[in-house]
C-alpha cells in the first residue's frame, strides 16, 4: 500500500527545514569569516583592498544562499494566524495632543532656520567640505542621519520640511494636479536628486550645493501655491516622498492622530483584508484603507499604483548606483565605456537610467512569471504593487550599510556645525572608525533582505486564500532579492575609489 500523502510530507518537511536552516546558519558565518578575516590584517582604510581570506565568489554566493534558505524557512510559516499577529501586532501611546503642537511649532522653525542657514553658509561658509555647515548638514545630517531615523524610528519631515510649512500659509491651488500623473513625478525627482548627487560637485563643493537647495525652494515653493501643498508633497515633491516611503519602515507612526508602535516594517503590509484586493483604489494617501491595523485604526495607503512601485525600486536602484560608480571596478569599466570615445556623462546616464530599467523591468517580469506559475485571476499589476513594499525594507537596509559608518564618523563634525553654525569650527573631528565596523554592512543588507522576505510572506498570505498559492506566488519575487543582494554583497566587498571623470 503506497504511503499516504500526509506521511510523505512530514517525512520530508523536517528534512527540508533542517538543510534550509543550516544553509542560512553557513552562509552567515562564511561571510562573517570572510569580512573578519579581511579586515583583521589591515586598517579601516583599505579593508577592501585585500583579497578576502574566503573567495569573493563564494562571499557572495552565500549571502545569496542565506537569503534563499529564509525564503524556504518562511515558506514553512503557514499558521495565518500567527502571520497575522506578528504584523498586526500594535501598542497605543497615546495622542499626545500638547506635546506634538509644542514640538511641532519648534521643528518647523528649526526646518526653516535650517534652510536658510543652508543656503547662506554654502555661499559665505568655508571651502572645505567638513567644516562648511551646508554639506555636513545635508548630507551627513539629512542624507545619513535623518534618512536612518525615518526608516530606524519614525518620519520627523513633515515636521521639518521648509516647503511644508510655507506652502500652509501661502495662498495656493490655482492649478488642478493630473491626477492621470500619479507619483510619477516624484520618481522622476528622485532619481534626478540621485544624478544631481552623483554627477555634480553638491558633495563637496558648498556653493555648488547652496544653489541646488535654493532652487528646489524656489521650485517647491511655486509648485505648492500652483497644485496645492497636499498636491505636491504627495505627488511631486521627491524629498517628501522619499522619507515617506522610508517612513513605513519604521516601527513608530501617527494614526488616526494616535502615536502608535508597530513592529519594524509591518506597516508595509497593505492588503485589503475584507475583500482581498489590493489596497489601490484612490490615489489620496489622506482615505484609509479598509483593513484594520489590528489596534481599531486604519492602515493608509502608500504603494497605489506601477508609480509608486518605480519610487521603491528606484531606493533600491540609487544605492546600487552609487555604490558601483565608487569603486575601483566600476571606475574602471566607466573609463573603458569613455575611451571609445563616448562622452563620460553620457556614460553615466546610460549605466543610469538602463540599471533602474533593469531593476525596474526586473521586478515586473517577477510579477508576470508569478501569476503564470499560480494560475491567479489577479493581474501581474496587482502583484507588483502588493509585493513592492517589500523592496523599502530592501532599500533601508541597503541604505544603512551604506551611510551607518559615514554618519558615524562625521557626528563629531555635526555637532560641531550645529552648535557654531555661523562660525566654522576650529578644530573639526572625523572619527576614525574601528574595523568591525565595516562587518556590520554584512549584517545590515542580510537583514534587510530577511525581513523584506517576511513582509513579502505577510502580502502573499493576506492576497491570497491558498497556502500553496501563496507560497508559490513569493519565489519569482524572492529570486530577484536574492539577485540585489549578490549585487549588494559583491558591490561593498569591492575596494573604493574616486568616481571616474568626476572626483
Amino acid at each position: 500500500m503506497p504511503p499516504d500523502r500526509n506521511g510523505r510530507r512530514a517525512t520530508w518537511r523536517p528534512a527540508v527545514r533542517a538543510g534550509a536552516f543550516g544553509l542560512a546558519v553557513v552562509g552567515v558565518l562564511l561571510l562573517a569569516r570572510s569580512v573578519a578575516a579581511s579586515n583583521a590584517a589591515v586598517g579601516l582604510s583599505d579593508a577592501s583592498g585585500d583579497a578576502l581570506a574566503v573567495p569573493r565568489w563564494l562571499y557572495v554566493a552565500t549571502g545569496g544562499a542565506a537569503i534563499g534558505a529564509s525564503a524556504l524557512l518562511a515558506g514553512f510559516v503557514t499558521d495565518r494566524r500567527f502571520v497575522e499577529r506578528v504584523h498586526g501586532w500594535r501598542r497605543d501611546l497615546g495622542h499626545g495632543g500638547r506635546v506634538r503642537a509644542a514640538t511641532g511649532a519648534l521643528a518647523a522653525l528649526l526646518g526653516l532656520a535650517l534652510f536658510a542657514l543652508v543656503v547662506v553658509r554654502g555661499f559665505t561658509g568655508p571651502p572645505l567640505a567638513t567644516v562648511n555647515f551646508a554639506i555636513v548638514v545635508v548630507f551627513a545630517g539629512g542624507r545619513a542621519g535623518l534618512t536612518m531615523a525615518a526608516y530606524a524610528i519614525g518620519n520627523v519631515w513633515p515636521a521639518l520640511n521648509p516647503v511644508g510649512i510655507l506652502g500652509a500659509r501661502l495662498p495656493s491651488g490655482f492649478v488642478d494636479y493630473p491626477e492621470r500623473l500619479g507619483r510619477w513625478p516624484a520618481a522622476a525627482g528622485i532619481l534626478l536628486l540621485v544624478w544631481i548627487e552623483t554627477t555634480t560637485g553638491v558633495t563637496d563643493t558648498p556653493a555648488t550645493l547652496a544653489t541646488a537647495v535654493a532652487v528646489y525652494g524656489v521650485v517647491a515653493v511655486v509648485g505648492t501655491v500652483l497644485v496645492g501643498g497636499d498636491a505636491w508633497l504627495r505627488h511631486i515633491d521627491p524629498i517628501a516622498t522619499f522619507f515617506r516611503f522610508y517612513g513605513r519602515v519604521a516601527p513608530l507612526a501617527w494614526e488616526d492622530g494616535r502615536l502608535r508602535l508597530s513592529l519594524p516594517a509591518m506597516r508595509l503590509v497593505e492588503i485589503d483584508e475584507r475583500s482581498g484586493a489590493v489596497a489601490g483604489g484612490s490615489r489620496s494617501e489622506d482615505e484609509p484603507t479598509a483593513a484594520t491595523d489590528g489596534s481599531g485604526g486604519t492602515r493608509r495607503r502608500l504603494v497605489t499604483g506601477l508609480d509608486d512601485v518605480a519610487i521603491a525600486v528606484a531606493l533600491v536602484w540609487e544605492l546600487t548606483f552609487s555604490g558601483f560608480v565608487t569603486t575601483e571596478q566600476g571606475a574602471a569599466a566607466i573609463r573603458s565605456v569613455a575611451g571609445v570615445g563616448l562622452p563620460p556623462l553620457l556614460v553615466y546616464a546610460g549605466l543610469f537610467v538602463g540599471g533602474f530599467a533593469v531593476f525596474y523591468g526586473a521586478f515586473l517580469l517577477a510579477a508576470r512569471v508569478s501569476v503564470r506559475r499560480i494560475l491567479t485571476t489577479r493581474t501581474p499589476r496587482e502583484l507588483a504593487v502588493a509585493f513592492a513594499p517589500s523592496l523599502l525594507v530592501v532599500a533601508a537596509g541597503y541604505h544603512l550599510a551604506h551611510y551607518f559608518a559615514f554618519f558615524l564618523s562625521l557626528s563629531p563634525s555635526l555637532a560641531a556645525v550645529l552648535a557654531t553654525p555661523l562660525a566654522a569650527p576650529t578644530n573639526p573631528i572625523v572619527l576614525t572608525l574601528p574595523a568591525w565596523v565595516s562587518a556590520l554592512n554584512i549584517v545590515f543588507v542580510l537583514g534587510g533582505h530577511l525581513v523584506a522576505i517576511w513582509v513579502a510572506h505577510s502580502i502573499a498570505y493576506r492576497l491570497f486564500p491558498s497556502r500553496l498559492q501563496a507560497i508559490r506566488s513569493q519565489y519569482p519575487f524572492v529570486f530577484v532579492m536574492i539577485g540585489y543582494t549578490v549585487a549588494s554583497l559583491w558591490l561593498i566587498s569591492l575596494p573604493t575609489a574616486t568616481p571616474a571623470f568626476l572626483g
